[in-house]
């Protein structure tokens, strides 16, 4: 089966090709023989009720500096692709969340991964809290004397933008740190979204591991390590990453989310784990994929696209 493949993300002339894990399902895809179209998210367009985009079909190969050759620029109906892979970082803002109401309209005809109306049901850090039992201590809110009583309660905290992504805005306070009000107050500065306090987990000095799943099923994890001193570990802001296996915990709590990401249509996602918890459950463009590949030899990129052959029959 020949496939037509459309992938929304952020521009690919500037992607790190040795990590970035929509560029390893774009290589499996081409060794398919599957012809790739590529646009980024601001040349998406809602056109008399069609879903059209400014893109240029390419050619992807894996040599730094020299890694994707274009072809003319094309507006194409994204009805007439078979797949459409959104693929663009987060943070999950109201253009985000625009780009997904204009895929809906073409989904499932032209599959969608991940279906674009549930993750924009599932966002990442919020979808997480309707697994009881799964989590560390957690409050979302906008309410700054909740933030402090939780503190209060639980000791050091680890305080993060509800929408954002890649580590960017993570800092751990400490049980007695004056600077809490500060990074309030800078969160409120960005936005009026609420924020997440979280109860510090000691082992995320040992890693954050980082397991994907293929619709519903975990195929591989990596660690992700932060540097001395550091709690983020994401490899966007230099975290290492290392090889490591599936503990039982690991799985069981595979097993708690696995049929609610395969019956939500979220066919490749990224979890994150600390000791026993599950901190966060990644459905916008997880990453992982090429680390798993290197330490493991499993491709997940091959058993997304192994299950998209099934799906589309």
């Amino acid at each position: 089966m020949s496939l037509k493949v459309a992938v929304q993300m952020d521009p690919i002339e500037r992607i790190n090709i040795e990590g970035d894990t929509t560029f390893l399902m774009m290589l499996s895809a081409q060794a398919r023989g599957y012809e790739l179209f590529v646009y980024t998210p601001d040349r998406l367009s809602l056109e008399s009720g069609s879903v059209v985009a400014r893109g240029r079909p390419c050619t992807v190969r894996p040599v730094k500096g020299d890694h994707v050759e274009f072809g003319p620029w094309e507006v194409r109906d994204l009805s007439q692709s078979d797949v459409v892979l959104l693929r663009q970082d987060p943070p999950f803002d109201l253009a985000y969340i625009s780009t997904t109401h204009f895929l809906e309209r073409i989904h499932p005809k032209t599959l969608v991964v991940n279906n674009p109306a549930e993750v924009r049901n599932a966002p990442e850090k919020l979808f997480v809290t309707g697994f009881p039992g799964v989590q560390p201590p957690t409050l979302i809110t906008s309410d700054h004397e909740a933030i402090y009583e939780f503190r209060a309660h639980h000791g050091d905290i680890v305080l993060k933008p509800l929408y954002g992504g890649g580590g960017s805005g993570v800092a751990r306070l400490m049980a007695d740190d004056p600077n809490l009000d500060a990074m309030l107050d800078l969160h409120a500065m960005i936005g009026r979204e609420p924020v997440i306090a979280q109860k510090f987990i000691p082992a995320v000095s040992k890693g954050d591991k980082r397991i994907i799943l293929v619709d519903g099923e975990p195929v591989g994890a990596i660690n992700r390590v932060p540097n001395p001193g550091q709690i983020r570990s994401n490899l966007r802001v230099g975290g290492r990453a290392e090889a490591v296996d599936l503990t039982e915990r690991d799985r069981e709590l595979c097993d708690v989310i696995g049929p609610e990401l395969k019956a939500r249509g979220l066919l490749f996602v990224g979890i994150d784990v600390i000791g026993d918890y599950l901190t966060e459950i990644n459905v916008t463009s997880p990453t992982g994929a090429q680390q798993l590949k290197r330490f493991t030899g499993v491709d997940a990129t091959e058993l997304m696209w192994d299950r998209i052959v099934q799906l589309r029959g």
